[in-house]
C-alpha cells in the first residue's frame, strides 16, 4: 500500500471517528428525550388521583416557583413550532407514549448506524496494522 493510500486510510478514519462521535451524540439526546417522557407519563399518572396538588414552575435559570395545581384533568402539551395544545390526561398519556415509540426507532436506528461505523473503524485498524507490520519489515 502507498503512501498516499496510506494517508486516504488515515482520513477515512478519522471521518469515521467525527461521525461514531455524532452518533453518539445523537444517542445519548435521545436516551435523554425518551427519559423526559417517561418522567411525563409518571407524573401525570401520580396526579390522576389528586383533585389538588402541588408543584413547582420552572421561571429559568434553575428557578422554580412553587404553586398549586388545583385542575389536573388537562395538561398542555407543547408539540413544536410555538404551538401548544390542551389534552385531558389520557390523551397526553397516548401522545406521550407514541411519541415514545418513534424515539425508540429513532434509538435502534441510531444503534445501528452506530455498530456499522465501529465495524468499520475496526477494519480501518487492522488495515493500518498490516500497514505498520509490512513497513517495518520492509525497513529490516
Amino acid at each position: 500500500m502507498s503512501e498516499q493510500q496510506a494517508q486516504q486510510l488515515i482520513q477515512q478514519m478519522q471521518m469515521l471517528e467525527n461521525h461514531f462521535a455524532q452518533l453518539t451524540q445523537q444517542q445519548n439526546s435521545i436516551i435523554s428525550i425518551i427519559r423526559e417522557a417517561n418522567s411525563a407519563i409518571h407524573s401525570i399518572n401520580g396526579t390522576k388521583t389528586e383533585t389538588e396538588s402541588d408543584g413547582l414552575v420552572p421561571i429559568g435559570m434553575g428557578v422554580y416557583v412553587k404553586s398549586k395545581i388545583q385542575s389536573n384533568d388537562k395538561v398542555i402539551i407543547n408539540v413544536g413550532s410555538g404551538v401548544a395544545i390542551e389534552k385531558d390526561q389520557d390523551a397526553a398519556i397516548n401522545w406521550l407514549e407514541s411519541r415514545l415509540k418513534e424515539l425508540e426507532v429513532a434509538l435502534q436506528n441510531v444503534n445501528s448506524q452506530r455498530q456499522q461505523v465501529s465495524d468499520n473503524l475496526e477494519i480501518g485498524k487492522q488495515q493500518m496494522q498490516s500497514i505498520m507490520q509490512k513497513s517495518q519489515e520492509s525497513q529490516k
